[in-house]
């Protein structure tokens, strides 16, 4: 049973979607009722803690390629469209000033 909600703990969707003070304070607890070792509840808080953070990392990188897919099948410029635009538009700008 413990090894079951560790697990489910640890899943990557979950972890992303809970604050890391909400993983911190579970797994703490989960430690506690489950009567690990010092050691053995450390290990496990740093490793919710990576996991947290990897998923998270996950999770932001995939919204983020799908906000560029739908602004793509909106035909909307991005970000580095803009970006893009703008520096060309400096160069251009700097060019004319020159030239002036």
């Amino acid at each position: 049973m413990l090894e079951t909600l560790k697990n489910s703990l640890l899943t990557g969707v979950g972890m992303a979607l809970r604050s890391k003070k909400e993983i911190e304070a579970f797994a703490k607890e989960f430690a506690q009722q489950s009567e690990m070792n010092q050691k053995e509840a450390k290990d496990f808080l740093d490793e919710c803690k990576k996991r947290y953070d990897d998923a998270k990392s996950g999770l932001d990188k995939k919204v983020e390629e799908i906000v560029e897919s739908v602004l793509k099948r909106l035909d909307l410029p991005t970000r580095s469209d803009v970006d893009a635009l703008n520096a060309r538009i400096d160069e251009l700008t700097e060019k004319i000033e020159k030239g002036a």
